[in-house]
Order: structure tokens, then sequence, then C-alpha cells
């Protein structure tokens, strides 16, 4: 029976494969010479022709010697074939050789002697350019080091998710040794780990697109008893030939700034919700209805806000406002526009005059801040909703007949522009009929471009029957689960049609 079909019969035909071209012997170029005990060439491979010049023909049969140094070097050579085959050992090391071309090249060569079946003695000689290979020893040598002394976790996976090597941050930070590590899978090692890990790797093996800075929560063996952070990086590990070979995970530990981002978010979401009505006050002639949901980020949390304030005459402002950026800036600046804007309704101004005073207002904050608000007056007497928007998206209307519109109100400059231009604008709410005041963290998504964004937030408002807060339900479901901003909505249905007074002339 021959090798080969040995090899069929004995071997699992899954584990025997061909290696693709790009490896490290390619970059080597390694050359393969054998000799017979007088030093005469008998096998030449087609990588010794690459290094030495010479084609098969012109070499096979010829002495070493004679053929590849120089008359100086012929004896130092003799003598290091002599001890070789003598059983002296293998050698290696540098040599210099003279090419076909006249030239004269160091070689790295290692040396060694062979027996066959018969008993006669053979020298096997490997050899690369000795230039290319201290290269190749100079990156391994700094890729090696930037890895053992690299203060990021570094680790090396296979396409199973089975780690194939740690480094020592890796390793501290992970609490198991490396050689645990080794041929284990990854929950294996770190069950406790969030399990969005797992699928962003699978999804970097698949796509070969890098996850840059995700934030991962967990335990490890490190520290079982506390919660970490890691901000980890994917990217996918490729064969010079393209063959996926796995995926690289670089760490770092970020948990004490993951906890002050927590504490900021806390620190925030109090300061909104003190100065946010919860709930908000039940007013005469209307039903009431709102949510606030806060930024899922700690830097993304922003100034949101919305009110319900109590006017003379049974009158009820409404108020929804959003303070451009995020934090503590972004928040305690609502906070300060919530103040005057509450401040200004006492007066019992018209909408377009409370924003002209509140623009003036923004644009002499210390801070240049700029924000959108829309602020109506409904009176249940008179049945009229008096409206004025500043940069604002146009509020919904949802009669009870079922039909459904944005109103199409003049939108007004953004609070802090300063010269703002305001306009009142009077609606008209029958029995039943509800008007939807929102922020954009209600309807937009970074896919989608705004008109079908608010398309979107009308076809939801299919239901004049359903409660208020089944409505609020219904729109923040069909939120975009990946937004990163904050919302308030606030709704109220009329309950009664009021007392109609006529129109101002003209």
């Amino acid at each position: 029976m021959c090798a080969a079909e040995s090899l069929r019969r004995d071997s699992d035909a899954a584990t025997v494969a061909p290696t693709a071209s790009g490896g490290l012997l390619d970059v080597l170029n390694v050359a393969a010479i054998l000799l017979d005990d007088q030093g005469k060439i008998g096998l030449w491979s087609p990588q010794a022709e690459d290094l030495f010049g010479y084609s098969a023909e012109e070499a096979l049969g010829e002495f070493a010697g004679r053929l590849l140094v120089n008359e100086e070097n012929l004896d130092v050579v003799l003598e290091l074939f002599a001890q070789v085959m003598a059983g002296g050992g293998s050698w290696a090391g540098v040599f210099p050789i003279r090419h076909k071309d006249g030239s004269t090249r160091r070689v790295e060569f290692r040396n060694m002697r062979l027996q066959d079946g018969q008993g006669d003695f053979y020298a096997l000689g490997l050899a690369t350019d000795q230039a290319t290979l201290r290269q190749v020893e100079r990156d391994l040598a700094l890729a090696a080091r930037l890895v053992s002394q690299s203060p990021i976790g570094l680790g090396v996976l296979d396409t199973d998710l089975r780690y194939v090597s740690v480094n020592p941050a890796e390793e501290r930070m992970n609490g198991v040794p490396a050689v645990e590590h080794r041929g284990r899978h990854v929950h294996e090692v770190l069950p406790l780990l969030d399990e969005s890990f797992e699928a962003t790797m699978r999804e970097v093996l698949a796509t070969g697109t890098p996850v840059l800075d995700q934030y991962t929560t967990g335990r490890t063996p490190a520290d079982p008893d506390n919660e970490h952070a890691w901000s980890i990086s994917f990217h996918r590990l490729e064969a010079p030939d393209g063959r996926v070979l796995g995926v690289v995970t670089s760490s770092v530990d970020v948990t004490e700034r993951y906890r002050a981002f927590e504490e900021q978010r806390r620190t925030v979401l109090a300061l909104q919700r003190s100065l946010l009505p919860h709930p908000p006050p039940q007013r005469p002639g209307l039903a009431v209805a709102s949510r606030y949901q806060p930024a899922r980020a700690a830097s993304g949390i922003g100034g949101d806000w919305f009110d319900v304030i109590a006017l003379g005459g049974d009158k009820t402002a409404l108020v929804v406002g959003d303070v451009m950026g995020s934090g503590v800036s972004a928040a305690a600046t609502m906070g300060q526009l919530r103040t005057a804007t509450r401040t200004l309704a006492g007066l019992d101004l018209d909408p377009a005059q409370i924003l002209q005073h509140l623009d003036r207002i923004t644009e002499g904050l210390e801070q240049e801040i700029i924000a959108t608000c829309v602020y109506a007056v409904y009176d249940p007497h008179s049945a009229r909703c008096l409206i004025s928007l500043a940069g604002h998206l146009p509020p919904a209307l949802l009669r009870l007949d079922g039909k459904h519109t944005l109103l199409d109100l003049p939108t007004g400059t953004p609070l802090g522009v300063g010269k703002g231009a305001f306009h009142t604008s009077v609606l008209a709410l029958d029995r039943g009929d509800q008007l939807i005041l929102y922020t954009d963290g209600l309807v937009e998504r970074r896919d989608l471009p705004i008109d079908v964004c608010l398309d979107n937030l009308l076809s939801l408002l299919d239901d004049p029957y359903r409660s208020l807060d089944e409505t609020c339900e219904v729109l923040l479901h069909a939120r975009d689960p990946g937004g990163h901003d904050d919302l308030a909505l606030l709704i109220v249905r009329a309950l009664h049609a009021g007392v109609r007074q006529p129109a101002p002339r003209s």
C-alpha cells in the first residue's frame, strides 16, 4: 500500500488541506538543495533558482562549492561540508554566495546530513536571503514586544471563537492564565461577559468590517464581585491570501470612566426629572398624558422638556422644548428656560410674544445656546388653541373622526438666534380631538429622511378612541431602538367643545 493510500485511509480528510500561498515560507523563499557525499548537486528546488540565479539544468550534477562559492571561501566551505558529512552535526550560519549575475550575496544556511535506506549519506541545505530573514526577524520581534508589553489587552480567537493566544495584559484583565485561554471558547473563559461580545465577533468574522470602541460590561474571574466595563475593538484576522483566520480583540478597561458616565447620567436624570411635571396636572377641559425618555448614553443626555402650566380663566399653557447639546450643561439650560417660560406664562401673553422673550433670554445666556420650542395655550371656554413655534417640529392633530395631519404652521427661528420672527396660529379643537407635541428624539432616524419619519408618526395615530397613555406607549414602542437622543412627548385631548367665540375681525 502506497503512502498516499495510507494517508487516505488513516487520516480524517477534513484535517488534511493544502496550505495556500502567501505564508511565511513564501515570504522567506526558502531554497532546498540536496548534495551527494561528493558535494554534487542532486536536487535543486525552484526557490534555489530564484535565490542563486541558476536553473535546475545548469545546477544539477555540478559541484556546489565550485558553482556557488568564490575561490577565497572554497576551503572553508569544503571543511564545513566534511564536518557535516562526518556526522559532526548540522551547521547553520551566514555565508557569502556567488550569484549567477556575478554579485555576492549573504545567504542564511542550515545544513544537515541525511541517510537513505541503503546507508548512503547526503547533505541537505536550506537557504534564504539574509536581508529578508533579518527583516522578518525584526518584524516578528517588534510585533512580539509590542504585544507582550502593550497595556491594551489583546486576544486572538479562531473562527470558532476559541482562544489561540492572549497577551499578559489580557491575562490580567480576565484573571485567567494564558494557557487556560488556549483552545477554549470565549464564554468558557468568561461566562459572565455580556452576550453582545460573541455576537459582535461573529458579525466581524462574517463581514470583515471592524467594530471600534464598543462598550461591553460584565464580570471576569479577575474581579468576580464587581461589574466592569471595557472598550473593545474587533478586527478580522486574515492571511496574506485573504483566508479568514479568526478575530483579534483589543480591550481597554474603562470601568472608572464608565462609572463616571453613570454618575453623570444619574445626576442629570435627577435634575431633569426634578424639573419636569410628574405626572402632569389634569386641567379643565383637557385630558393630559406625557412621557419623557432619556438618551441611553450618558453623554447623550440633553435638554428636552415639557410643561403643563395653569393660567387664569381655566386656560392651560402647553410647552415642549429641546435644548441642543448634551450633558449637565444642556440639562441646566433646560431648567433655566423652563423657569423663564413659567414666569412669562403668568403674564398671559400671546404665544409669539412668549417666544420672543424666550429668544432674548436664551441669547443672553453665558453659553451660546440654541433651542427649539412649541408653546400653545388652550382655552376650554372658546375651544381654541393658540400655537407658536420656534424652529420646532410641527405638532400632530388627531380628530375624533380619525383624520390626522401635521399642522401647517410657520416654523419660526430657534431660540437663541436673536431677532426671531414668531407667529401665533389659531386652532379649533372639538370634543375628542387630540394634539400631539413632541421632540425630535421621538421621530428622527439616522437612516430615514425626516419627512418619512413624520409620515410614520402620523400612521401610528390611527385610533382616536385609544387612551392617551396607550397612544404614548404605541409611539414609544415604534421609536428607533438605536435612538441616541432624549425624547419628550405631550398629548392632550379636548374633553368638551366649549362655547365657540367668533373669530376677531381683521
